[in-house]
C-alpha cells in the first residue's frame, strides 16, 4: 500500500492542515479522504503542488508499506 506522509511533512514544516487545504484549493471532503489516506487515487496536480510546498520529492511525500489492500479479482486464489 502507498502511503501519503503529508501530516507528518506538515510536523516537520511547522503547517496545518488547514494551510494545506487552501494552498491544494480542493474540497474539504476529498482532502480530509486524502489526508487521512482514506482515498483511492491522488490527482498528478496536487502531488506536485505538495512537493514544491514542502520542498521535497514523491519519494518523501510518498511510502510504500508491507500492507496490501487490494486484491486482484481476475486471479483465482493460490
Amino acid at each position: 500500500m502507498i502511503k501519503l506522509r503529508a501530516k507528518e511533512l506538515l510536523e516537520k514544516n511547522g503547517k496545518t492542515k488547514y494551510w494545506l487545504y487552501k494552498q491544494l484549493g480542493m474540497s474539504y471532503q476529498n482532502f480530509n479522504k486524502m489526508i487521512n489516506n482514506e482515498t483511492k487515487s491522488i490527482r498528478y496536480e496536487n502531488i506536485e503542488t505538495m512537493c514544491l510546498l514542502f520542498n521535497c520529492t514523491p519519494n518523501d511525500l510518498l511510502e510504500m508499506t508491507d500492507k496490501c489492500t487490494r486484491v486482484n479479482k481476475s486471479s483465482p486464489p493460490a
